[in-house]
């Protein structure tokens, strides 16, 4: 993750240097000044431990004296961590608009240790601009825009047999979930989580959920199913507020 702690990317007349990030409060404005538009390229950024990832944000701020200038333009982490963009442009489309682009990028692996993603900053981060009008009025972006920067999950291709399976006997079904540690760059096992098994009838076209079980120590998953028809088994992880989700590869067991 780029961060600056003596800089800003400024987009108008005005330059705010900051170098801690308040505490997110809601968003506050004066007069007609607002953001018509804030969209980001992705709603959640998967980051794993050696490639970097990045998130592009577009707003549009409008008033009728017209916008002086939109500034600040950075993400804020859960732990209060600052992301500044690499790259920010704007542009007047009208007399009374101004569109800024900020590109965000985050790496597990940065050379800067005090730029590297570390765990505590897996979540929501929130984009913290202002507005500014010709007129005085404006509109600060606090905490009602946001992106999830999540750790990078995987999970093992699913495993059943044995292969072929007798009708009404025992299926040993295995696994295991992991997830990128940013503070190591190592994927470790992600233990004490809920993983549904489901399953495909051979022919079919959709999954349903047989059963959910919990990783043990070491983020491993195993449990046993009765084989009622010929079908292919899989993994589910719906993710968490830190963690992507992930569904494992399929394996494809008939009865004999």
């Amino acid at each position: 993750m780029r961060i600056r702690t003596a800089a800003t990317a400024v987009c108008g007349t005005l330059t705010l240097v900051a170098l801690l990030a308040p505490a997110a409060q809601a968003d506050s404005h004066k007069g007609d000044t607002r953001f018509t538009s804030v969209t980001f390229s992705k709603s959640t950024v998967n980051v794993g431990v050696s490639k970097a990832q990045s998130v592009t944000v577009v707003a549009t701020a409008k008033d009728d004296s017209g916008i002086s200038g939109i500034w600040g333009g950075k993400l804020v982490g859960p732990d209060q961590h600052i992301a500044f963009p690499d790259d920010a442009s704007c542009s007047r489309p009208s007399s009374t608009t101004m569109k800024c682009t900020w590109k965000y990028v985050f790496d597990a692996n940065d050379s800067d240790d005090y730029a590297d993603l570390t765990n505590g900053r897996a979540g929501t981060w929130h984009l913290d601009a202002e507005a500014a009008a010709k007129d005085q009025d404006f509109y600060a972006l606090n905490s009602s825009k946001s992106v999830k920067v999540k750790r990078y999950a995987e999970l093992a291709v699913t495993q059943a047999g044995p292969e072929p399976v007798g009708k009404g006997r025992t299926l040993t079904v295995t696994g295991a979930l992991t997830r990128a540690n940013w503070d190591t760059n190592v994927y470790a096992g992600y233990t004490a989580q809920r993983v549904a098994l489901q399953f495909k009838k051979s022919g079919s076209s959709s999954y349903s959920t047989v059963k959910t079980v919990t990783t043990d120590s070491k983020g491993k998953l195993k449990t046993t199913v009765k084989a009622a028809s010929s079908g292919t088994w899989r993994w589910v992880f719906a993710g968490t507020g830190t963690t992507m989700a992930v569904t494992a590869g399929g394996d494809s067991v008939a009865l004999k």
